[in-house]
């Protein structure tokens, strides 16, 4: 039986099938489906520092082969997290990490630095898909330099693996890649969502009430993909690959493209066996192939391979 085991950057999980942050909330829901200890790890629901309400509805529309979100990252709050959530996944068997957000560096080095005292975190994952208030509402993700800034600011404070999310929404994908790399990132996880809207013809209005949100799920795959190619190739850094993951073929297709791990977000949505399912496909499909370990495959369909 093929092996699923894998180690980035010295997390070390039982298998590679990630639930991704955003569709999962912190776990609970999904208990009375499989154990919490089943996916390779959990990417707990985004975090800022103080508790967030969110957006106003409707923020949330569906979409061929997708759906656009505009949550405005509805949360706890770090302390909660801290006190309630974690310990609690803990206790369910689960690898954690906790996915982080903020407006400013201030808010980025606040919610790290109160991480570092936590007990039990496996890995941080920062979302650098945030506007800067500090420099005219300017997204983290989209510029090299303040991609960087925050990848030093919360470093500085990191007491595990730290792995920085990317944006799509670029020209160049590999620049902010490289950015993060040398300001200490141990890992990457990409895509985040691409920005999109829908318009109620009815109402001649967006759907949204923020207008725009982000698009997730099957119709934004093969850009994820491309994106996940070309920055395997830019850096030496574990990747998780995301993005419009609902099977094991797509998430096949990831660990070929470079992905050392994956991540499934909105096909929980649709379907909560999603991650066991792909899980089981992984596997079945490595031994129809006659691959002993699913890192025998990560990065075949790079040209230096």
């Amino acid at each position: 039986m093929a092996d699923l085991k894998v180690n980035l950057a010295g997390l070390a999980l039982d298998n590679p099938v990630m639930a991704a942050s955003g569709t999962y909330g912190f776990g609970r829901e999904f208990l009375k489906f499989y154990p919490s200890s089943l996916p390779g790890a959990i990417m707990a629901k985004g975090l800022t520092v103080e508790p967030t309400a969110g957006n106003p509805t409707p923020r949330i529309a569906e979409t061929p082969a997708g759906m656009l979100n505009s949550i405005g990252l509805q949360n706890p709050g770090v302390e909660a997290f801290i006190q309630e959530e974690l310990p609690w996944l803990k206790d369910q068997g689960a690898r954690v990490i906790a996915n982080i957000n903020g407006h400013s560096l201030k808010d980025f080095e606040e919610i790290s630095r109160r991480l570092a005292a936590a007990t039990g975190l496996d890995a941080i994952e920062v979302n650098i898909s945030c506007p800067n208030v500090d420099n005219g509402g300017m997204f983290f993700g989209t510029d090299p330099t303040l991609a960087a800034e925050v990848t030093k600011a919360v470093k500085k404070h990191c007491r595990v693996p730290l792995i920085i999310k990317l944006s799509p929404n670029v020209t160049d994908i590999t620049a902010i890649a490289k950015a993060v790399a040398a300001e200490g990132a141990d890992m990457l996880s990409l895509i985040n969502t691409l920005l999109g809207m829908a318009i109620d013809r009815k109402t001649r209005r967006p759907v949204l009430a923020r207008q725009v949100g982000g698009l997730s799920g099957p119709a934004v795959k093969p850009v994820a993909l491309r994106m996940v190619w070309q920055v395997a190739q830019a850096v030496d850094l574990p990747i998780i690959g995301m993005g419009g993951i609902v099977s094991a073929e797509d998430a096949i297709e990831f660990f070929l493209a470079g992905a050392s791990a994956v991540a499934v977000g909105s096909g929980n949505l649709t379907n909560p066996y999603c991650i066991p399912e792909i899980i089981a496909g992984i596997r079945q499909w490595l031994d129809q192939e006659g691959y002993a370990s699913i890192n025998d495959i990560r990065g075949l369909a790079l040209p230096c391979r």
